[in-house]
């Protein structure tokens, strides 16, 4: 079994326990680690305790309906609830809780800390996910697991880790796999179906952006995606963003982002992933934040694009000038 710190998670579960009323909530434009990790520790909670209310809320994406059904809920019901949020450092990035008044806030995160904090945070920024940090838990309190959970948090921890190509995979990382799967005997093989099977128009969408794609001489790849490109591909707009670890082994980038129009909440969503240049403090200049290598932003405007690709490419200038420095020392 592996080894984690049992004092923050014997008082998660104490604080799981103390509530008869839960409501689980995550980012805004969730992606498989933020919906599974949100439904994975509702449904554990329900088999553990059958007579608490558990709710998971939040905006669904079809593309994500194996993980399960979201709840719909009257926020102004639940005065008396603790508040559980997974996957999101900040509170105004939390998808699914206007109205609600809710009586404790917990996180459980592995983004850098921000402005959520409540009588207990765990915030992990070592691990790979926000499933790893729930498997952990699971795996290390009275908590239940069944097939269908541990199904969830392995598909998590797969593609919030790139399948395990991430810096941010770790020997824990592998050991909570192979926990998960001995406690429940999930076919992992055949759950990647629902990771990586794509449409054909998908498929194509992904050419459209290795075609458009720019790159600079500093190794800043980006496309700027207008609302039309996605109505005549077929596509939502989660999936640049669901495509964006699809482009990381190109020669000479060293930063790559996807900057998507979402004309109904007048803002660009932007996806940011990078091979060194620190890229979450920049992101956080344009209302987002994240991993050091892996982050988002939102754009409510063409100059702020202007500025936020500068930004980048002068992120990479600096990286290619530190590096040759040190060859050179």
């Amino acid at each position: 079994m592996v080894t984690i710190n049992s004092s923050i998670v014997k008082k998660v579960f104490k604080k799981i326990k103390e509530y008869p009323e839960i409501i689980i909530a995550r980012h805004v434009g969730p992606d498989p680690d933020a919906i599974a990790s949100t439904i994975a520790l509702r449904d554990s909670i329900r088999l553990t305790f059958p007579e608490k209310e558990v709710y998971a809320v939040g905006l669904g994406v079809s593309k994500f309906k194996y993980y399960g059904i979201l709840d719909k809920i009257d926020n102004e019901q639940y005065k008396n609830a603790l508040l559980i949020v997974l996957d999101v450092p900040n509170l105004n990035r939390v998808d699914g809780i206007e109205g609600l008044e809710y009586k404790e806030i917990m996180k459980i995160d592995h983004h850098p800390a921000e402005d959520i904090k409540g009588p207990v945070d765990w915030t992990d920024e070592t691990s790979c996910s926000t499933c790893q940090m729930i498997a952990e838990l699971i795996l290390n309190t009275p908590l239940k697991l069944d097939t269908k959970i541990a199904s969830n948090l392995y598909l998590g921890i797969v593609s919030d880790s790139d399948r395990f190509l991430l810096s941010y995979t770790t020997n824990k990382t592998f050991q909570v796999v192979h926990d998960l799967i001995k406690a429940s005997k999930i076919d992992f093989v055949s759950l990647y179906n629902y990771l990586y099977d794509r449409s054909i128009d998908e498929v194509r969408f992904q050419g459209y952006i290795a075609m458009n794609m720019v790159v600079t001489e500093n190794g800043l790849g980006y496309i700027v995606i207008p609302s039309d490109i996605i109505k005549e591909y077929h596509v939502d707009l989660a999936t640049p963003a669901n495509l964006i670890n699809s482009f990381n082994f190109i020669r000479d980038v060293l930063v790559w982002t996807f900057i998507t129009e979402d004309v109904k909440n007048k803002v660009y969503k932007v996806s940011i992933r990078s091979h060194g240049p620190v890229i979450n403090e920049a992101a956080s200049h344009y209302h987002g934040g994240g991993h050091k290598y892996a982050s988002g932003a939102r754009i409510t405007s063409l100059e702020e694009i202007d500025a936020f690709i500068k930004e980048l490419d002068d992120l990479c200038e600096e990286y290619k000038r530190a590096s040759i420095s040190n060859i050179e020392l």
